[in-house]
Parts: structure tokens; sequence; C-alpha cells
């Protein structure tokens, strides 16, 4: 795959700022650091307060004595990138989840809902309203799920392996990881690997996170976390060079 087709997203003021303050726990820096980041990659720091400001009036941070932090919405996207790094699992005996639409003429605003939902869980729709994953993940299910869906655990008759390739594009999934690995390998700036690994970790949140049976035998979903704790770790060295704990604006 070239940088067309695995569709990297530019590299921006934005997306410098949320990708650091979404790797960074507690996700709260002074704009000071925050600047210094943008500077590391290139954009300049007047650039990096108006994206601030932006990001404020548009409800993605919040800014208290002159630092900034993630908001509840960006918060709850941290969660899911992190359970998508370290997803916690359990022994998985050939059960499914299975959530079936149970209420009747829901409002649109209610079914986008469940649908982020129900992604956010790693369910798949086998047909309109039917959502189902093996039950090997241990997380709580929201209420927009419980309310909406009868939950039930079940068993395929069929072969689960055949069940899941039907469910999810297990093959186009590990094409695209080994493609961006790939990327990260050629990556020869900072800056390149900022983009490349953004896009690792947007690609980790779709990994169905499947039994390993269910997987194919070269599936890259391992490899690919490694990868990208490798480049958080030396993100993390990098950024100690240039930004100073305990800077103020």
């Amino acid at each position: 795959m070239n940088d067309d087709s695995l569709a990297l997203r530019p590299l921006t003021a934005r997306s410098i700022v949320l990708s650091t303050l979404l790797g960074h726990h507690p996700p709260r820096m002074p704009a000071r650091a925050l600047v210094r980041v943008g500077e590391l990659f290139g954009i300049a720091e007047g650039t990096v307060r108006v994206a601030l400001s932006r990001m404020v009036a548009a409800g993605d941070l919040r800014q208290c004595d002159g630092s900034y932090e993630l908001t509840a919405r960006l918060l709850a996207r941290q969660a899911r990138q992190d359970e998508s790094r370290s997803p916690r699992t359990r022994p998985w005996g050939g059960d499914w989840e299975i959530a079936v639409v149970s209420v009747d003429r829901r409002p649109a605003a209610e079914r986008t809902a469940l649908r982020q939902a129900m992604a956010a869980l790693r369910l798949a729709e086998l047909r309109e309203g039917t959502w189902l994953r093996p039950a090997n993940l241990e997380r709580p299910r929201p209420a927009v799920v419980t309310e909406q869906c009868t939950l039930l655990t079940g068993t395929p008759d069929g072969d689960p392996a055949a069940l899941a390739r039907t469910l999810w594009d297990l093959s186009g999934w590990s094409a695209r990881a080994r493609a961006l690995m790939a990327a990260l390998d050629a990556a020869a700036t900072p800056a390149r690997r900022f983009t490349v690994s953004a896009a690792v970790l947007r690609h980790l949140l779709t990994d169905p996170l499947l039994p390993d049976r269910l997987l194919p035998g070269d599936w890259p979903g391992a490899e690919l976390r490694c990868r990208y704790d490798e480049f958080e770790d030396e993100l993390r060295d990098l950024l100690r060079q240039y930004v100073t704990p305990g800077s103020a604006d």
C-alpha cells in the first residue's frame, strides 16, 4: 500500500495536540509544553495556540491555570485507545455474546449511539439489529446497549472461525496492519513516524480482538501493538529533550 491507499491524515497542529494529550497520563499539559511539541514537528507557535483556542471552543479541551486537558468525550476515547493496546481478555470456551435490538421506533440519534457503542465493544452486525462476537473480552456494557437490546449467550452450530470471517474482514485488517508497519520502517523523520503511528493507533481501535483459534495463523495484532509501544517510548524520550516538566505558559 502507498500513502494514498493508507489514507494517512496530514500532520496538523490539532492532530499533534490531540495525539500528545491522548498518549499522556494524566492527559493535561501546560500550553508552553504543547507549543514545544508543535515546534518539534515544524508547527509554528502561533498555529498551535490558534488550534488550542479552537479546540477549547469546540469542547475538545478545557483550559485551567495555563494548562490544557481533555474533556469527558475525549477521555472516553483515551480509555478506548488504552483498551485497544492492552485488551482485557478471558479464556474462551466457545460462547458468543449476542445483542438483539428489542425496542421499536428508535430516534436516529439513539440508533447512531448504539452503533457507536457496538463498535467500541467490538461487536459485529450479523444482520440489522443483531450483533455478536466471541465472549472473550472483559468490559462493561454501557446503558445505551442494555436499554435497547436483549442480551444473550449462545454457540454457533457451524464453524466459529468461518462465522468470524463473515463478520470481520480479517485479511483486509491484516494487510493494512502490515502496510502500516512497513510505513513505520520507512519513516525517516519524527514527523513522519508521528503521522504513521497515529494511523496505527486508529487501526488498533478496529482490531476485533478475537480468540487466537479464530484468527489466521499469521495475525499481526500483537506485533502491531508492540510496534506502537516502541514508538511511544521513542516519542516519550524525544519529548523529554524538548519539554521541561512543569513548564508554564
